[in-house]
C-alpha cells in the first residue's frame, strides 16, 4: 500500500508510472452487474438484507460451486460477507481462541498474518519454494513439532503472491490431515476463475470440514464492490452469524444485486475475455524476464500475479522497490510484505497491467539493470 501511494502522488505531480504493484484487475464490474444495480436504485429501498446475506445470491453461489466442483453445496450453508476480508475476520473469530496457533504458507497473503496477530493468535509458518511450487503440503504438517500442532490451517490457490495453484491430490492430502488433527482447513478461493490451463479444486470436493472463502473482488472485477462468502459447515453457521450481526450488520445490499447478475451468461463471457489480457501479460514476463537477468520465479498458474527472485541485484527489497519508482517509473511490490523470512530477495508483480505497459516496463528494468 506504501507504493500504491507512491504511485498515487507521483500521477498527481504529472509523473507517468506503470503499476505491477497492486492486485486490483483494471476492467470494472460486468456491464450486467452494473445494470442491475441502476435498475435497483429505483426498485428498492435497499435496507438490509439477512445477516447471512440475500437468499437469491446464496442459492446462486451455491448452485455454481455445486455445478464447477460436482460437489452438494446448499445455500444454507452460504453466509454472504463484507469482501472476503470480512469473511476471514469472521471465520477466525469463530474458530480460534486467544495463543491458538495457525499454519499458513510463507510467501503468502499477508493480512491473515496482521488480522491473525491482532486477534492474539501464532502464526506458524510453513516456508515454501520451487521444490513444492511455493503451496504448503501435509507432509509439512505432519513434520510440525507437537507444540506447534495448529487449530487452523490456510491455504490460497491460486497463491499470492506466488500466482501458483496447488495440486488436487495435494489439497486433499491437508484436507484429510486436518480432519484427523482436529485442524479447520481454511481454503482461500478468491482467485478461482482466473487460471492459465491448470486444474483448480475446491477443499470442499475433499472436506465438507472445511471453510471456503470467495469473493467477487478478482475473477468478478468488483474490487471495491465489497462481497464475499464463506461456504462452512453447519456447526459454524450460527457462530458466524452471531458475529456477522455485529461486525458489519450485513454485506451491502446494491452489492449484492449486482452479484447475483455478474454469475449469468452474459457477464462470465465478459469476464472470462479478462483472464485473455492477465495470459498475455504473464506471456511476457515469462519471455522477458529472463532475457534482463530474472530467471527464478515461481510459474503463475492463475490468479494476478508473478513472484520473482531478486537476489542477483539486491538483498532489500522494500529499498530497491522504492528505487524503481524514482528512477524508472515502475512500481513493483516488495516481497517484505509476504515472506518476513526471505521477502528482501523477492518482489511481486501483477498480471494487471495492459499488455505493452507490461512490455515496457520489462524494457526499463533492463535498461536500468544495465545501467
Amino acid at each position: 500500500m506504501q507504493m500504491l501511494d507512491l504511485v498515487h502522488r507521483r500521477r498527481r505531480e504529472g509523473l507517468e508510472t506503470i503499476m505491477l504493484c497492486a492486485g486490483q484487475p483494471p476492467t470494472g464490474a460486468p456491464q450486467a452487474a452494473l445494470d442491475a444495480a441502476a435498475a435497483s436504485l429505483h426498485e428498492s429501498t435497499l435496507g438490509y438484507t439477512e445477516v447471512v446475506g440475500d437468499r437469491e445470491l446464496r442459492e446462486i453461489i451455491a448452485t455454481w460451486h455445486s455445478q464447477t466442483y460436482g460437489v452438494d453445496t446448499s445455500a444454507d450453508n452460504i453466509v454472504i460477507t463484507t469482501g472476503s476480508s470480512g469473511g476471514f475476520v469472521a471465520s477466525f473469530l469463530a474458530v480460534l481462541d486467544h495463543g491458538d496457533a495457525v499454519a499458513l504458507s510463507c510467501p503468502g497473503y499477508p493480512a491473515y498474518r496482521n488480522i491473525l496477530e491482532s486477534l492474539g493468535a501464532r502464526v506458524i509458518d510453513l516456508v515454501c519454494d520451487a521444490d513444492t511450487r511455493f503451496q504448503p503440503t501435509a507432509a509439512m504438517l505432519e513434520a510440525l513439532p507437537e507444540a506447534d500442532r495448529p487449530k487452523a490451517v490456510i491455504v490460497t490457490s491460486p497463491g499470492n503472491p506466488t500466482g501458483t495453484i496447488i495440486d488436487p491430490a495435494e489439497l486433499e492430502r491437508i484436507a484429510r490431515w486436518c480432519e484427523d488433527n482436529g485442524a479447520v482447513l481454511i481454503s482461500d478461493e478468491d482467485y478461482h476463475g482466473m487460471s492459465f490451463g491448470r486444474e483448480l479444486a475446491s477443499a470442499r470436493q475433499f472436506s465438507d470440514r472445511a471453510i471456503v472463502v470467495g469473493t467477487l473482488s478478482k475473477y468478478f472485477s468488483m474490487t471495491g464492490w465489497r462481497v464475499g462468502w464463506l461456504i462452512v459447515p453447519d456447526e459454524l453457521l450460527t457462530p458466524i452469524e452471531n458475529l456477522q450481526a455485529s461486525l458489519s450488520l450485513c454485506a451491502p445490499a446494491i452489492s449484492q444485486v449486482a452479484g447475483r447478475a455478474a454469475f449469468g451468461a452474459p457477464a462470465r463471457a465478459e469476464l472470462d475475455g479478462h483472464i485473455e489480457r492477465y495470459r498475455a501479460a504473464r506471456a511476457v514476463f515469462l519471455e522477458e524476464l529472463p532475457k534482463i537477468g530474472f530467471d527464478r520465479f515461481a510459474d503463475p498458474d492463475g490468479g494476478l500475479y508473478l513472484w520473482v527472485d531478486v537476489s542477483s541485484v539486491t538483498d532489500d527489497s522494500e529499498a530497491w522497490c522504492k528505487e524503481l519508482v524514482d528512477a524508472i517509473g515502475v512500481a513493483l511490490a516488495p516481497g517484505v510484505d509476504f515472506d518476513p523470512i526471505n521477502g528482501h530477495k523477492w518482489v511481486r508483480l501483477t498480471l494487471c497491467a495492459p499488455e505493452e505497459e507490461t512490455r515496457e516496463a520489462c524494457r526499463r528494468l533492463g535498461r536500468y539493470l544495465v545501467r
